[in-house]
C-alpha cells in the first residue's frame, strides 16, 4: 500500500475517452460523470481536497458506478481504475458511514452468525418453488427470481440445498493427484453449494484431488466495494492464516471472489497476501489447464455470459470456453454485448435499482432475439440478475455455472460413482 491509498493508479489516465465505450452506466445515462474518464476527474478532486467526501453529486456518480473494470483493458495508459475507485469509496465510507441497507445487507450476506440463519431461510423459501412463481419487475419480485435462480437444477432430494455430501461422488482421485484447496465463499456456500460440488467432481476427473480448509471467511469484496477497506482487509488477513503455506491451489467458482482474492497482496501490503494471490485459480483455469476431459453429449444450445470481475479484473477469457468445448454437441453462442456487465455488481443491484435494470436492458434484449436453453456465467450475483431478468422478461432460459454443464457431462458419461 502507498500514502495515497490507490489514488495513484488513477495517475496515468491522459482523458483520451477509449473508455466511454466501455462503460455500461456512461451508454445508459450519456453522462460524462457516469464515465471512467469523469468519475476520474472526481477522484483525483477528492484526493487534492477540492471536492469533499459529502458532495452529493460525487458520491451519487461514484456511487452509481458498477466497478465492473470494463474500462481496464480498452485503456492505453494502463490506468487501475478500480483502486482508484476502492480509495475514493474508502474516504467516502469514513467521512459519511456506509448506507444502512448496505450495512443490514454485509451482514445478512456475510455476518458469520446472521448469515447462516438467512441462507436457512432463503433456501427453505426456494424448495418451495414460491419464488419461482412470483419473480417479476419490482423490488421485491424481482429479489425473489434472484433467489429462484439459485436453485440447483437437480434437486436430488435435497430440498434445494445441493449441499455437501450428495449421494453423486467423483471416484477417488488417482493416487499422486494434485490437491487443490476450495475456497467456499458466503453467497456461493448458502446458495450455491452445488456448484462446490460440481467443481470437486470434475476436478477430481481431472486429476485434483480437492480438500477443505478451515477456518476461511468471507474474502472480503463486497466491502471493499463498499468502501470498509480495514474489514476487507482483516478478512484477508484471517484467509491467509487459514489457507497457511505451501504451493497447493486455492480453487474458488466465484469470480468476484477469486479478482480479490487474487489481489490480497495489495489489500495487505505483505509478501503472505502476495504469495496466497499468487495461488488462486479459478476452476475453469484449472480445468483447462487440463484438458478439460471430454464428457458426454449434451443437446443444449448455451450463451455463454463472461463475469466482469473474470473477464476484466482477472483477465480470465479462454478458460470457461475451453470447459463448454469439453462438452461434446453442446452449441455455444455469442450474443451481442455478452462483455459488457449485467447490472448485478455486488450489492449494486440492491443499492442501485434503476441503474441495474438500465444496464441488463439490453443484455435480455440481446438474449430475445439469441433465445438460449441455457446462460452460462461464473458467478453468484451474475447468476441471480441474469436469472431473475429472464424471469421477469418471460424468457424460459435456465442460468448455470459452467463447471455444471461439464458436471452434467460428467455424469452422463459414467465418470462419478
Amino acid at each position: 500500500m502507498t500514502a495515497r491509498g490507490g489514488f495513484e493508479a488513477l495517475d496515468p489516465c491522459v482523458h483520451c475517452g477509449f473508455c466511454l465505450q466501455a462503460c455500461p452506466t456512461f451508454l445508459a445515462t450519456g453522462d460524462e460523470a457516469d464515465s471512467p474518464r469523469g468519475r476520474i476527474e472526481l477522484m483525483r478532486a477528492l484526493e487534492a481536497g477540492e471536492l469533499s467526501a459529502d458532495d452529493a453529486e460525487l458520491v451519487t456518480h461514484l456511487e452509481r458506478c458498477l466497478g465492473c473494470r470494463g474500462c481496464e483493458p480498452v485503456c492505453p495508459s494502463g490506468v487501475g481504475y478500480g483502486r482508484g475507485l476502492e480509495a475514493a469509496r474508502a474516504l467516502i465510507a469514513a467521512r459519511r458511514g456506509v448506507p444502512p441497507l448496505a450495512r443490514a445487507a454485509l451482514g445478512a450476506l456475510t455476518g458469520p452468525g446472521l448469515a447462516r440463519a438467512v441462507y436457512a431461510l432463503a433456501r427453505l423459501a426456494r424448495a418451495s418453488g414460491l419464488p419461482r412463481r412470483l419473480a417479476g419487475w419490482g423490488r421485491v419480485r424481482f429479489a425473489l427470481g434472484m433467489l429462484a435462480a439459485t436453485r440447483p437444477a437437480r434437486d436430488r432430494g435435497r430440498g434445494g440445498r445441493g449441499g455437501r455430501g450428495g449421494p453423486t461422488v467423483a471416484r477417488a482421485a488417482a493416487p499422486g493427484a494434485s490437491v487443490a484447496l476450495l475456497f467456499r465463499g458466503c453467497v456461493m456456500d448458502g446458495l450455491f453449494a452445488h456448484v462446490h460440488d460440481a467443481t470437486v467432481r470434475t476436478l477430481a476427473v481431472n486429476g485434483y484431488a480437492v480438500r477443505e480448509v478451515r477456518g476461511q471467511v468471507c474474502c472480503g469484496a463486497l466491502h471493499a466495494h463498499a468502501g470498509l477497506r480495514e474489514e476487507a482487509r482483516r478478512l484477508a488477513r484471517a484467509n491467509v492464516a487459514a489457507f497457511g503455506d505451501g504451493g497447493a491451489p486455492i480453487v474458488v467458482n466465484s469470480a468476484g471472489c477469486g479478482a480479490l482474492l487474487k489481489e490480497y497482496g495489495h489489500l495487505t501490503g505483505d509478501a503472505a497476501g502476495r504469495a496466497f494471490a499468487a495461488r488462486v485459480r479459478d476452476v475453469t483455469e484449472l480445468l483447462a489447464e487440463r484438458g478439460p476431459r471430454p464428457g458426454a453429449p449434451l443437446d443444449v444450445t448455451v450463451a455463454y455470459d463472461p463475469p466482469c470481475h473474470l473477464l476484466y479484473a482477472q483477465r480470465v477469457a479462454e478458460a470457461p470456453r475451453r470447459v463448454l468445448q469439453a462438452i461434446p454437441v453442446l452449441r455455444v453462442v455469442t450474443t451481442p454485448g455478452a462483455e459488457r456487465c449485467c447490472g448485478s455488481a455486488g450489492l449494486f443491484t440492491l443499492l442501485e435499482p434503476a441503474m441495474s435494470r438500465a444496464v441488463l436492458a439490453p443484455k435480455l434484449a440481446a438474449l430475445r432475439e439469441t433465445r438460449p436453453q441455457v446462460v452460462a456465467t461464473g458467478n453468484p450475483g451474475c447468476l441471480m440478475q441474469l436469472g431473475a431478468g429472464l424471469a421477469a422478461a418471460g424468457l424460459a432460459a435456465a442460468v448455470r455455472h459452467p463447471v455444471e454443464l461439464l458436471d452434467e457431462s460428467y455424469r452422463a458419461a459414467g465418470y462419478y460413482a
